[in-house]
């Protein structure tokens, strides 16, 4: 029994991490995404980690992979927010990271 949990809290773990990868084409790209100057236009508000190991479930954590096979999702920062699938916001502190609109958050499942 010990066993299954285990399995199923790795299974979660890894399904909803946020290892994310920017492409250089918009074509590449699962999730198109805009920079916005307020959090208050933000649909989430992210803190970028120093290792991969920080990141848990789908909370705003993300941290940068050098390649796109390491990667959960693929993102393209778009010019425009009006291209964008989602409008994140850079937060200073990781108690800053998260959701402000939660019908977005599948775009990161």
């Amino acid at each position: 029994m010990k066993k299954i949990l285990f399995i199923a809290f790795l299974y979660s773990s890894i399904a909803y991490s946020q290892k994310m990868y920017s492409v250089d084409y918009q074509s590449q790209a699962d999730v198109k995404v805009y920079v916005v100057d307020y959090a208050s236009q933000a649909d989430l508000k992210v803190y970028k980690v120093d290792y991969s190991s920080q990141v848990r479930g789908n909370e705003g954590l993300w941290f940068f992979v050098d390649y796109s096979t390491q990667s959960d999702k693929k993102i393209y920062f778009v010019d425009y927010s009006s291209q964008a699938d989602l409008k994140i916001y850079f937060v200073e502190y990781r108690s800053q990271a998260g959701w402000r609109n939660n019908s977005k958050k599948y775009l990161l499942y």
